[in-house]
């Protein structure tokens, strides 16, 4: 499979996710800029990496959302495509309406930088393949707005279909999300968002390799 790392001004771990999905599947990703206002036909994977998207003025992403390449993101995603939005890609994401909800300031009020403990909260999605049911695993946060939150029926309607992907496990909710909620799929199960990054954890160099079944599952690498 063929993936593209999407490219905005004050995004700073696309290097990381370039590197991460270069070691998992062989070959480069395609980077593609934000006024760009289409994507490849090849493309079966687009990342949305993490950072300070034009500096998190308005609101986290809001400005990155409503960029040319956003429009063609969701064209793809509409057709099928996978789409992995981390840490300010998630928030880029729910700003977009790809996925439901929001992101607010941390409940502490403080920007969090460590590790945190994760359960694998539904193996069947497209990019948890790659894991079993209820594992617990390892993974790196650094965000100051990353307490989701959704309404009630929304938050139902996340439970009773089997979105929410990962959870924050072992009392180690980072930011006060509702539900423990870490990550969330669409209905259609072909976009991911998750404030943890797991490329960050996919080598011994980097103490452990825990998030690399993610990027396995959603290249294809392993079977969903």
């Amino acid at each position: 499979m063929n993936a593209a790392v999407i490219l905005l001004p004050g995004l700073n771990r696309d290097r990381d996710m370039v590197a991460a999905l270069t070691k998992i599947s062989g070959h480069a990703p395609q980077t593609i800029w934000q006024t760009e206002t289409s994507i490849p036909d090849d493309i079966d994977l687009i990342v949305i990496p993490g950072g300070f998207s034009y500096g998190d003025y308005l609101r986290c992403g809001a400005i990155a959302a409503r960029m040319p390449v956003m429009k063609a993101v969701r064209e793809k995603a509409e057709k099928g495509v996978r789409v992995i939005g981390v840490c300010n890609g998630f928030q880029i994401l729910l700003e977009a309406g790809l996925l439901p909800g929001a992101l607010m300031r941390n409940a502490s009020l403080k920007f969090v930088c460590r590790e945190v403990m994760l359960e694998v909260t539904n193996a069947k999605t497209a990019f948890t393949g790659g894991y079993s049911q209820g594992q617990i695993i390892r993974c790196p946060v650094a965000h100051h707005d990353g307490n989701y939150f959704a309404d009630e029926a929304t938050l139902g309607d996340l439970e009773a279909n089997g979105q929410v992907a990962f959870r924050y496990a072992n009392g180690t909710n980072p930011n006060g999300s509702v539900n423990d909620i870490a990550g969330i799929v669409n209905q259609a199960g072909n976009v991911l968002g998750m404030m943890p990054h797991p490329e960050n954890l996919i080598e011994s160099a980097h103490g452990g390799d825990d998030g690399r079944a993610l990027f396995e599952s959603a290249l294809g690498l392993v079977a969903a």
